[in-house]
């Protein structure tokens, strides 16, 4: 990467920003909290007894801070620095306690009642009135100019969005006297922002496609009663995500009230899944791109296989006759892409798995990135490869998963994901992220010929996927959930998976969509399709793509 020149017309000065969009910073100081265990870079478990994420100001380094961009190159606050106050009272000092208490309640909004008990408090010489008190608030009480009460500046991380982004941004924690950042972006630029060198990150996500996807998984996760889900928007060429939201969320400014710290996990990255048939695209590239197949070869589906004493059926438990490959992906035949697997030995098939990006991480730069489990395999027995072929006895992440996809809409080029787009030094220089690609997977030929197939999947099997005047490529998945007391999977449970991309045939956009254990529907057809449709309709429309017909 070369460093540029600070470009003025395209970062927008602090001072602007900061007086435009600067919001109040949830500072947590003197307020005890019990006991929180978090990660950290490492690995290691810290466990920390206090939330406050603010420095005394004569001690604090300038944080780098962090900015999105939409698409017209307009930068929104994300993570900044801001100064607060905490309001403390010597009671020693403090001639009239229910006046001052009075007036201290009028200002800060708080019962008097509780106000005047710690100015009550004889041979005291210090308690904690408010924290996280504006410039605005601090004046006033300045003002009033009531000895013993005391204004102390606070240096500290304040992120305007709240939920918004949350898993992105990660937080800061205090470790011994250091703030150190912890999950996302937080923590995976945490020495480049602590040490004064980088002064802005500039993101490749964008404000308004995070509030959009983050606005509709929170209402599909309500409408199927869903425990959680996921949503990763990214462009297929450069690796550039524009939109990633999870599900439940935090607030960081508020980090240390959550009781549970796995919901600091940004589980795009984090959560090893068997995410079922959107895998079974990457079994079908492989049989193409070795030539052991083409979209019109066809098979005899008897609606069952006996493999290794187990017996593998189609989801619907039927035999559907002769069969061709693109009639496998439109029905989502299980039998059928074990067909194609079968046609390819199983190191084959394990390299195209290893190649198309499973198994290893793949080098985002947000913290608390997993590998995905693909160990299964190493067995070399016919069952497991059988049933990875459908996305079964596999582990992988959501994000592999997409990066995988993306590699088909980008003409076979697996790219690696990232969310920053430049780094702003103090000194005025840039550092431009630039693509990077890590390996052809599949070629050009092989990747028209599959996305031909993936638009007849949604025009022939999943209708409510499609967005007029565009054509879509994309793949559904509705998987079992291994049973954690033992062998097999629950019976009741599901997790609902689409991927896409559009213009299917110069595709802009690529996006996965998982909610976990929805109720009440039995196939991501019916939860996630629709959604999908949605969304891209959003994207298409927002970066003003050209309709493919009217």
């Amino acid at each position: 990467m070369k460093p540029t020149k600070h470009n003025e017309g395209i970062v927008m000065k602090r001072a602007n920003i900061l007086s435009a969009l600067f919001l109040f910073f949830a500072l947590v100081l003197g307020v005890r909290f019990a006991s929180l265990q978090l990660v950290d870079g490492e690995g290691r478990i810290i466990t920390k007894s206090s939330a406050t994420v603010s420095i005394a100001l004569e001690d604090a380094v300038e944080r780098g801070e962090i900015f999105l961009k939409d698409r017209f190159g307009a930068l929104m606050p994300f993570a900044v620095n801001k100064t607060l106050y905490i309001v403390s009272a010597d009671p020693r000092k403090i001639s009239d306690p229910d006046g001052s208490a009075e007036i201290l309640s009028r200002i800060l909004s708080i019962p008097a009642e509780g106000i005047a008990e710690k100015l009550k408090k004889e041979n005291d010489p210090y308690e904690v009135i408010a924290s996280k008190v504006s410039d605005e608030i601090a004046e006033k009480i300045k003002q009033q100019k009531i000895t013993g009460i005391h204004l102390e500046p606070q240096s500290g991380r304040q992120y305007p969005y709240g939920r918004s982004g949350s898993h992105l941004a990660g937080f800061l924690s205090m470790r011994g006297e250091k703030r150190v950042g912890q999950y996302g972006l937080e923590g995976f630029y945490n020495d480049a922002l602590a040490e004064g060198g980088v002064e802005k990150l500039i993101l490749s996500i964008d404000p308004n496609i995070q509030f959009t996807i983050e606005d509709t998984l929170k209402n599909v996760i309500e409408k199927w009663d869903a425990a959680g889900g996921s949503v990763v928007v990214m462009e297929p060429a450069t690796g550039r995500i524009l939109g990633m939201a999870h599900m439940p969320t935090y607030d960081p400014n508020e980090y240390a009230r959550e009781e549970d710290v796995s919901v600091f996990s940004n589980e795009a990255i984090s959560s090893q899944l068997e995410l079922g048939s959107v895998f079974k695209p990457i079994t079908m590239a492989a049989g193409l791109n070795e030539k052991v197949v083409t979209p019109d070869t066809t098979y005899e589906d008897t609606g069952a296989l006996a493999i290794a004493g187990y017996v593998i059926r189609n989801f619907d438990n039927k035999a559907h006759g002769v069969q061709t490959m693109t009639q496998v992906l439109e029905q989502s035949l299980n039998t059928g892409v074990v067909f194609v697997q079968k046609q390819m030995s199983k190191e084959t098939m394990r390299t195209y798995i290893q190649n198309f990006g499973f198994g290893q991480k793949t080098g985002i730069d947000l913290q608390g990135e997993v590998s995905g489990d693909i160990r299964n395999l190493n067995k070399g027995k016919d069952l497991e490869f059988a049933t990875a072929a459908f996305g079964q006895g596999i582990s992988v992440t959501s994000l592999q998963m997409i990066t995988a996809i993306s590699a088909i809409a980008n003409k076979g080029t697996l790219m690696q994901p990232h969310v920053v787009d430049r780094e702003v030094y103090s000194d005025g220089m840039e550092v431009a992220k630039e693509a990077v690609a890590v390996r052809d997977v599949i070629t050009p030929a092989t990747a028209e010929a599959l996305t031909k197939m993936l638009v007849s999947t949604v025009e022939n099997g999943y209708d409510k996927a499609k967005v007029r005047g565009y054509f879509v490529a994309g793949k559904t998945g509705t998987a079992q959930i291994p049973d954690p007391n033992g062998r097999g999977y629950l019976t009741d449970e599901s997790i609902h998976t689409f991927v896409g991309y559009a213009p299917a045939y110069h595709p802009q956009f690529s996006m996965l969509l998982s909610i976990d254990r929805p109720k009440g529907v039995r196939f991501a057809s019916s939860s996630l399709a629709p959604v999908f449709s949605s969304i891209m309709s959003y994207l298409l429309t927002y970066y003003e793509v050209p309709p493919d017909f009217k």
